[in-house]
């Protein structure tokens, strides 16, 4: 859906170019349409009035904010490693390390299902530590919505992985 307001620098003429490029590098519109909603987020929010070529300069705003998503990727894949290693170490206990390994890929698919509104708020909050003030600004939501995203989620979370107690 193409947004509804008027141009700015001509950025807007290049939504849908921005989410085609996206959808087939993420293999995922509704990741693609994410990430171009926070693309021009990010490019509203900044001091764009000097920007010469709107295109380069929106589609490197994507490419910027998609490898920092993917570097949160991997910080969390990390610290769940350490989880896990930590946990084989201190039982060396085999088994208690497959449950580990199990539980988080119960969690990380679980996650998947949920809109991406509510795995950023479960992310932000449980792993970055940040507080529903700073997410609600992130996100452009009011603390309360927030809140109903992590209750969403943690529901969610307990519902799918309720037969995963050792």
């Amino acid at each position: 859906m193409t947004p509804k307001l008027p141009p700015r620098h001509g950025f807007f003429e290049h939504y849908e170019e921005l989410v085609g490029t996206w959808t087939r590098r993420l293999r995922n519109r509704q990741q693609a349409e994410d990430l171009a909603h926070d693309t021009f987020v990010r490019v509203l929010e900044s001091d764009s009035a000097t920007v010469e070529q709107p295109r380069a300069y929106l589609h490197q705003t994507a490419r910027n904010i998609a490898v920092d998503g993917y570097r949160r990727e991997d910080r969390r894949g990390a610290m769940a490693s350490e989880a896990i290693d930590h946990s084989v170490s201190s039982s060396g206990d085999p088994e208690h390390f497959m449950h580990a390994i199990q539980l988080a890929d119960s969690i990380e698919r679980a996650l998947t299902e949920l809109p991406i509104n509510c795995r950023k708020v479960f992310v932000w909050q449980k792993i970055e530590g940040l507080t529903q003030a700073e997410i609600a600004d992130r996100l452009g939501l009011s603390k309360n919505m927030v809140e109903k995203y992590m209750i969403r989620t943690l529901r969610h979370l307990r519902d799918r992985l309720d037969g995963l107690q050792p």
